[in-house]
C-alpha cells in the first residue's frame, strides 16, 4: 500500500456514520460534512484539495477531495459540477472504498487449465493476448473482435480507439441493457437521443418508471424538490410506489408492460379534441396525417382495459398537460419502460417524443430542453493520428438496424454462433447484469480469447481467460469529461491518492501497452496528459486551469429558451411517421405493440429497479452500502397484499421466487405499494462470484430469471419480459 494512502479501515472511522445518515436520505450537503468532522482532525495536518469525478455511477459527479498529509480524510459535492451541485449521494462516499477493499484486483491473472486463475506478470498477460489478437485478425478478420465498455473519460476513448486501430467496428456500450431503445428511438422522431425535463420550472411534468430519489443524480432531485415546493403537478407513472413520492401529487399504479397503451390514448385524447398545437405541428414535423389517422384507434377506453388506469384519468392527465403546456413534458425516462425492458419500449419512447411535439414543449421554458454540448475539437495528425476506418458494419446492425450504439448483446449472439472470436471487456460487467448471466458466462468462456480490465472481480472477469486489474478512480487522473447542458461544461477527474497496490495500471497505460503488443502501437504513441491537454487546447481551455477549478463552462454556447432545436432528422422535422422504423418492422407511426410475455394465473411479472444506494451490482460488494442493506432488509421482494393474502404469504415471510430458468428463495415485503400481477426485486444484488465475500451470496440476481431475448430492431434486452411464481417456504 502506498504511504500516502490511509487504509479502508481510517477511512471508513470517519465517513461511516455520514454514509449511513445519507443511505435513506440519498445526498447531503457539505454542512453536514462539516458537522461529522467536528474532531478537527484536519487542524493537526496539511490539508490539500483535489478536484475529481465519482465513479460510483454513470453520472460521474464532480467532488472535492481532502487529502490531509497525503491521506484521503472526506469527499466534498463540487458546487460547480452541473450533476452535483454541491452534493453526493451515499453510492458517492461509500464508493471510495474500492481503493482499500480486501477484494481488489491487484496482479494480471490468466485461467489455468484447471479453470482456476493464476498471477501472472504483465509482460506475459499482454504478450499472449497479443499474440492471440494477431492470429484472430489473420484468421478471420478484424471484425471477429468485440469491446464491451461502460463509458467513463478515458476508458471510453481508449477502448474505443484500440478497436478502431485493429480494425473492428465492434464496440459496445452498458446501453442494450439500459436505454438503447429509449435513446435510438427519440432519435427517430426529434433526431436528437434524448432531452431534459425543465422540472424545476414546469407547471406539470410526467414520470414514466422513472425515479429521481432512486436513480439518484443530486441536481435532478434538487429540481424535483424545487418544482415540488413551488406547487408544480408531478405526476408518477409507475406500478411500483417510489421513493419519488415525496416528491409527487400522485401515484399512477399501472399494469407492467402497458405504458405505451397510456401514451397512445393521452395523444388520442389531444389529437381528436384538438388539444395539440397545430401550429407547432405544422411548422415542424412530418408525418402527421398518418399519426393521425393511426391515433384514432388507441381511445381510453381502450388504454384503460390495457392498463389498469381507469379512462378518466387518462382523459384528465392528457387535459392537465394540454393546460400546462408548454411548460410540461413527459420526462424521457432512462433504464425504465422506455429504455430497455419491454418488447415495446421503442415504440413508447417514440410515442412519448411524439406527445411532447403535440404539445410544443421543446425548448421552451417548464417544457422538454434539447441542451447544446461541446466536444473535443481536431487534433494534431502528426501527434494523434486517425485510425484507420473499420471496413466492415458492426455486428448487429443487420439485424438490429434501429439501435444508434449498437446492440453489446447482438454481438453476444454472434459469438455464440461463432462469428466473435475474440472478447473485450472494460469496467462493464454484461454477464452479471445485462441478461441471462448462465448463458452469458457460457458465450464468453467459449470465446478463443476472452479479457476483461477491472477493479474486482465481476461475473464477467470470472468468465474470462485473462483478467487485468485496473486502477480505483481515485488512482488515476483521466481525459476530459464534456457535457452538455444549459451550460455546457468539461470537467476533470484528477489523482486524489498514490496508487495503492504497485502492479495495476491505469486504462489509458492498459490500453496503450495492448495496442503495441497487438502490433498498433503507432496509434498510442502519446501519453494521457498530452492527449487531455490537446483537448482543452482544442475547445480554449487551460488544462492546469480546469483541474484546478474541477469543472470549466462555456458560457458563449449557453441554452435559450424558445429557440427552435434543429432536428436532426433524415427530413430536418419532427417524425411522427418513420420510414426507418417501417422498414425494421414496425408501423411508420407509434403504435400498440404487445408484451413479450403476460402473467398468467398466478404468475407475477417480474419488474427490478434501483435503490438509492446501489448502482446495480457496481456497488454492492461495500461493505458500508451493504451495511445498510442488511440493516433495513432492502434485498425483500415486494409483492400485492392481496395477492399475498389469497396465497397465505406474511410481510417477513421467506418466498420461492421461481421460473424455467432459475429458482431463489427472499425474504418478502407485503405491501399496497405495487400493484397485483407484480413482483419487484432491487437490481444491485444476487453477486455469484465468491471473490467478491461482502456481496456474494446476499439476495437474488433479477437477471437470472431472464431468458436471452432481444427487442426486435433495437436489440435491448427486455429486462421485464420474465414472469415467475411464488411460494411460501415452511419455516
Amino acid at each position: 500500500m502506498s504511504g500516502n494512502a490511509i487504509s479502508r479501515r481510517g477511512f471508513l472511522a470517519g465517513t461511516a456514520g455520514v454514509i449511513g445518515a445519507a443511505g435513506l436520505a440519498g445526498y447531503m450537503s457539505f454542512d453536514a460534512w462539516e458537522q461529522a468532522y467536528a474532531d478537527d482532525s484536519e487542524k493537526h495536518g496539511t490539508v490539500s484539495t483535489v478536484h475529481s469525478l465519482c465513479n460510483g455511477c454513470s453520472n460521474k459527479c464532480g467532488f472535492t477531495a481532502y487529502v490531509v498529509d497525503g491521506k484521503l480524510r472526506k469527499l466534498i459535492g463540487d458546487e460547480r459540477h452541473p450533476m452535483a451541485k454541491g452534493k453526493l449521494c451515499a453510492r458517492g462516499y461509500a464508493y471510495a472504498e474500492i481503493a482499500y477493499s480486501k477484494d481488489r484486483l491487484t496482479d494480471p491473472l490468466k485461467k489455468n487449465d484447471k479453470g482456476e486463475f493464476e498471477a501472472i506478470s504483465w509482460e506475459q498477460a499482454l504478450s499472449e493476448i497479443g499474440d492471440k489478437v494477431k492470429e484472430i485478425v489473420s484468421s478471420d478478420g478484424p471484425g471477429a473482435l468485440m469491446m464491451v465498455q461502460d463509458p467513463r473519460p478515458s476508458g471510453s476513448y481508449y477502448a474505443k480507439r484500440f478497436m478502431a486501430a485493429l480494425g473492428s467496428p465492434n464496440v459496445y456500450t452498458h446501453g442494450a441493457a439500459c436505454y438503447e431503445s429509449r435513446e435510438s428511438a427519440i432519435k427517430q422522431v426529434i433526431g436528437s437521443n434524448s432531452w431534459t425535463s425543465d422540472v424545476a420550472n414546469a407547471k406539470m411534468t410526467i414520470f414514466i418508471g422513472r425515479s429521481y430519489a432512486d436513480g439518484l443524480r443530486p441536481a435532478a432531485l434538487m429540481a424535483v424538490e424545487k418544482a415540488h415546493e413551488a406547487g408544480s403537478h408531478i405526476v408518477l407513472i409507475d406500478p411500483r410506489f417510489t421513493n419519488s413520492q415525496k416528491f409527487a401529487d400522485e401515484w399512477v399504479p399501472i399494469t407492467p408492460g402497458t405504458d405505451l397503451a397510456l401514451v397512445l390514448a393521452m395523444c388520442q385524447v389531444l389529437v381528436t379534441e384538438d388539444l395539440y398545437n397545430a401550429d407547432y405541428v405544422a411548422a415542424n414535423a412530418v408525418g402527421f396525417d398518418e399519426f393521425r389517422q393511426n391515433i384514432a384507434q388507441y381511445t381510453p377506453r381502450w388504454a384503460a382495459e390495457k392498463t389498469g388506469v381507469d379512462e378518466t384519468t387518462i382523459k384528465r392527465l392528457a387535459h392537465q398537460m394540454a393546460e400546462a403546456a408548454p411548460a410540461c413534458s413527459i420526462e424521457s425516462g432512462w433504464r425504465g419502460p422506455s429504455g430497455c425492458q419491454y418488447k415495446n419500449s421503442g415504440e413508447l419512447a417514440r410515442a412519448v417524443a411524439c406527445f411532447n411535439a403535440l404539445l410544443g414543449v421543446y425548448n421552451q421554458k417548464g417544457g422538454a430542453l434539447l441542451y447544446p454540448g461541446v466536444s473535443a475539437g481536431k487534433l494534431d495528425e502528426t501527434k494523434f493520428p486517425s485510425t484507420p476506418k473499420p471496413q466492415s458494419a458492426q455486428v448487429g446492425s443487420d439485424e438490429f438496424p434501429l439501435a444508434v450504439d449498437g446492440s453489446a448483446l447482438a454481438a453476444v449472439k454472434a459469438a455464440d454462433e461463432g462469428k466473435i472470436k475474440g472478447f473485450f471487456s472494460y469496467n462493464a460487467n454484461m454477464v452479471g447484469g445485462y441478461s441471462n448471466p448462465s448463458y452469458l458466462a457460457s458465450v464468453v468462456s467459449g470465446c478463443d480469447l476472452s479479457v476483461c480490465i477491472d477493479v474486482q472481480m465481476s461475473e464477467t472477469a470470472a468468465a474470462c481467460q485473462y483478467v487485468l486489474p485496473d486502477t480505483s478512480y481515485l488512482e488515476r487522473s483521466e481525459l476530459p469529461a464534456f457535457a452538455s447542458g444549459a451550460v455546457p461544461s468539461v470537467s476533470m477527474r484528477t489523482q486524489v491518492i498514490d496508487v495503492v497496490h504497485p502492479n495495476t495500471k491505469p486504462v489509458d497505460e492498459i490500453f496503450t501497452e495492448l495496442a503495441k503488443a497487438c502490433g498498433v502501437g503507432q496509434y498510442f504513441d502519446f501519453t494521457m496528459e498530452e492527449l487531455a491537454k490537446a483537448q482543452l487546447a482544442s475547445v480554449g481551455v487551460d488544462v492546469d486551469a480546469a483541474r484546478q477549478m474541477g469543472t470549466v463552462y462555456f458560457n458563449d454556447k449557453a441554452f435559450s429558451y424558445g429557440t427552435t432545436p434543429k432536428w436532426k432528422t433524415p427530413t430536418g422535422k419532427i417524425q411522427f411517421a418513420s420510414d426507418a422504423c417501417r422498414q425494421a418492422g414496425y408501423e411508420a407511426t407509434p403504435s400498440w405493440v404487445e408484451p413479450e410475455t403476460m402473467p398468467m394465473g398466478n404468475e407475477l411479472r417480474l419488474i427490478e429497479a434501483k435503490q438509492p444506494i446501489h448502482s446495480h451490482t457496481m456497488t454492492a460488494n461495500n461493505e458500508t452500502l451493504m451495511g445498510i442493506t442488511k440493516k433495513y432488509d432492502l434485498t425483500r421482494a415486494w409483492i400485492n397484499r392481496s395477492f399475498a393474502e389469497r396465497l397465505g404469504i406474511e410481510d417477513g415471510d421467506t418466498i420461492e421466487v421461481s421460473n424455467e430458468k432459475f429458482t431463489g428463495t427472499i425474504g418478502v415485503h407485503v405491501t399496497d405499494r405495487i400493484v397485483p400481477g407484480a413482483l419487484y426485486l432491487p437490481s444491485a444484488y444476487g453477486v455469484s462470484v465468491k471473490e467478491q465475500h461482502t456481496a456474494y451470496g446476499v439476495g437474488l440476481r433479477p437477471a437470472d430469471f431472464l431468458a436471452f431475448n432481444l427487442e426486435p430492431g433495437y436489440g435491448s434486452t427486455m429486462s421485464h419480459e420474465a414472469c415467475v411464481t411464488v411460494k411460501k417456504v415452511n419455516a
